[in-house]
């Protein structure tokens, strides 16, 4: 789950990470007022939305004053910001942050995160401050130094003070630094995240380490046990169908193919998917109907896939072992026939109650393709789909 940069730097404050005065606002004129309140004479107004590169969308705009942060404002707030990571429809603007200006010295970047190669948590930094880091890594991958944190014993001042030395950070900087990447830890491994960025982390006036933006990522299977994080999501960041997906117990991605995708399990959906492409044919989504699939669930499931208008065909793959092969094909008949569904349907069964499933679905009358293994699923939902769009 990704959280907006205010909150981030909310959450910042909490552990004493130092990070510039800043208001949130949702209009014009409450940019105004808050660039007033804040004092200076230059402001900084970013937009909120839930993509990086912003800076280079138009949506980070230094004002000289107070009405030139309102101007800009004015300008973000209801429109749509389009950066690299957004895609040509961007994002819509519903609040920007307005913050003082600093005078930077020196630009830094630091990252907590989780090293999916050594499973561990680790440190990473780069004197690139500022900079697309994945671009840092392509060019000059040996400006970035990682430390791999031991679960047994943390974060070590030692290692925190190696990092800081590796990018160049010295004298009464050091120890700054050193407190910093230890509470910026705590606050990782406190909240269960999976990312913590601060690009850029900077030098500013009376040689002070200032975290001047901030980007949080959590682990959404941890968040029962994190009200206050849970409390930050912002649904209108969200895929609409993603949100009504996991209301009903799904776990739905969208993607941008053309086959919709119902499977029982992370590991069988990324499997089914595979098999999809193999067969030249693209995925329209991730769905994991989890195990205990209803009839309801599964109808559920064929309702949210077909909201996606690049849908020409379903592929159901499910091996049932918690699951009942009976239940799916019971939800199956009934999302045919009350959601009238036009497009053609690939039905592959295995597991507990192969066979009375299948008596379910021949007893029906209703139009489907059957299938035995996941190869010939994927094939046939592939061709499906080819031959309804030609």
């Amino acid at each position: 789950m990704n959280i907006h940069e205010y909150q981030a730097k909310e959450l910042f404050r909490r552990y004493d990470i130092p990070v510039p005065e800043g208001r949130v606002v949702h209009s014009d004129e409450q940019a105004l007022a808050a660039a007033e309140d804040l004092g200076g004479e230059r402001w900084v107004v970013k937009a909120q939305i839930h993509a990086g590169g912003r800076g280079k969308g138009g949506g980070v705009v230094i004002a000289d004053s107070p009405e030139r942060v309102r101007q800009a404002a004015d300008r973000l707030i209801g429109n749509r910001l389009v950066t690299p990571q957004t895609g040509s429809d961007g994002r819509p603007v519903q609040r920007v942050l307005v913050e003082q200006a600093q005078e930077i010295a020196q630009e830094f970047y630091l990252a907590i995160l989780i090293d999916r190669v050594s499973q561990r948590i680790t440190l990473v930094a780069s004197d690139a401050g500022g900079m697309e880091i994945e671009e840092v890594a392509a060019r000059e991958p040996q400006r970035i130094v990682r430390e791999r944190v031991d679960p047994a014993v943390g974060l070590l001042d030692f290692q925190c003070r190696k990092i800081a030395a590796a990018v160049g950070l010295k004298g009464t900087l050091l120890p700054q630094a050193v407190k910093l990447m230890k509470r910026l830890y705590r606050l990782f491994r406190d909240k269960d995240a999976l990312l913590a960025e601060v690009n850029p982390l900077a030098v500013v006036a009376g040689d002070r380490l200032l975290a001047l933006d901030a980007k949080m990522d959590f682990d959404g299977n941890a968040l029962y046990r994190l009200p206050d994080i849970t409390d930050l999501r912002d649904f209108d960041e969200e895929d609409p169908k993603e949100v009504e997906a996991t209301g009903h117990g799904l776990n739905y991605i969208a993607l941008d193919g053309d086959v919709g995708c119902i499977v029982n399990g992370a590991g069988l959906a990324m499997a089914t998917m595979d098999a999809i492409a193999l067969h030249g044919g693209r995925p329209a989504n991730f769905l994991d109907v989890g195990g205990g699939a209803s009839p309801e669930k599964i109808a559920n499931a064929f309702r949210i896939v077909l909201e996606d208008a690049n849908v020409r065909g379903i592929l159901l793959n499910i091996f049932a072992g918690i699951n009942r092969c009976d239940w799916v094909a019971e939800g199956i008949v009934r999302a045919i026939r009350d959601q009238a569904i036009e497009v053609p349907v690939v039905v592959r069964l295995a597991g507990t109650n192969v066979a009375e499933g299948w008596m379910i679905m021949e007893s029906s009358g209703l139009d489907y393709l059957r299938a035995e293994k996941l190869d010939d699923a994927a094939r046939k939902a592939v061709e499906a789909v080819k031959g309804a769009a030609a």
